[in-house]
């Protein structure tokens, strides 16, 4: 009996909220507010609100408005979406990278002599020198580059694996407009170890070869150059590209 009793008080409370709810959801309507407003407000799903909704006629000027706060939204969600993606691909970059990073040892005698004739045939002076005509049978070794860690890592195989006295090592520096020579002959002398009286002549501007490739405020340490006045040397790690092509 009791449950009988308390039914029809049940279903009357539920009706007047209901009542409450259908009646704020109309004010809101015609105040301006969107369908996916008035469901955030309300906790009311999107097919409650459409079915009181849907005969409710609003002006053009609030149709408007709904839709320029309707598309600033999708902007600014879009936006987000987009700074959001854009951490996470660099968070994964950064965890792919630092992986691999650690995927490298300690490197071996074997491993310099790899890097260094590799860098080498990349980045080195190859070309037989030819003056009135004539092949020179001297050749230096010598390779230029902008990079200090690649310049380094090559250091180290004429240092260590070549057994080459740093004495013996050159180097020049070409540099850029609005470049300090000073400056970039100190940061080259503390980057390569090279002893300070073996810099030679600091040479300006842009060479042909490499005009119109890159602007010049990509390389804000300028190009060193490293040079060893060894024919047999230069001759030996041709001999070790050589060795490399055999397993291509």
């Amino acid at each position: 009996m009791k449950f009988r009793t308390v039914l029809p008080t049940l279903i009357s409370v539920g009706n007047t909220y209901m009542r409450r709810n259908k009646n704020t959801a109309l004010t809101l309507r015609l105040q301006g507010k969107s369908y996916s407003e008035i469901s955030k407000i309300l906790g009311a799903p999107k097919s409650t609100l459409s079915g009181w909704l849907s005969r409710v006629v609003i002006s053009e000027r609030l149709k408007t408005k709904i839709e320029q706060r309707a598309a600033k939204k999708s902007i600014e969600g879009l936006i987000r979406r987009n700074k959001n993606q854009t951490i996470l691909a660099k968070q994964r970059a950064y965890a792919t990278r630092k992986v691999a990073s650690e995927e490298i040892r300690p490197l071996s005698n074997a491993d310099l002599l790899l890097i260094g004739s590799a860098l080498y045939w990349a980045e080195g002076y190859k070309r037989p020198i030819v003056r009135n005509g004539r092949k020179l049978t001297h050749h230096p070794v010598s390779l230029t580059n902008s990079d200090p860690y690649l310049v380094k890592i090559f250091l180290r195989f004429l240092r260590e694996y070549c057994k080459v006295p740093n004495e013996r090592i050159k180097a020049s520096i070409r540099i850029f407009p609005n470049q300090n020579a000073g400056t970039l002959t100190k940061y080259w002398q503390k980057e390569t170890e090279i002893p300070i009286q073996n810099f030679g002549k600091i040479y300006n501007g842009i060479s042909k070869s490499s005009r119109g490739k890159r602007p010049f405020n990509r390389l804000p340490y300028g190009v060193v150059q490293i040079v060893v006045a060894d024919t047999p040397l230069f001759h030996r790690i041709i001999g070790y590209i050589e060795g490399i092509q055999k397993f291509v």
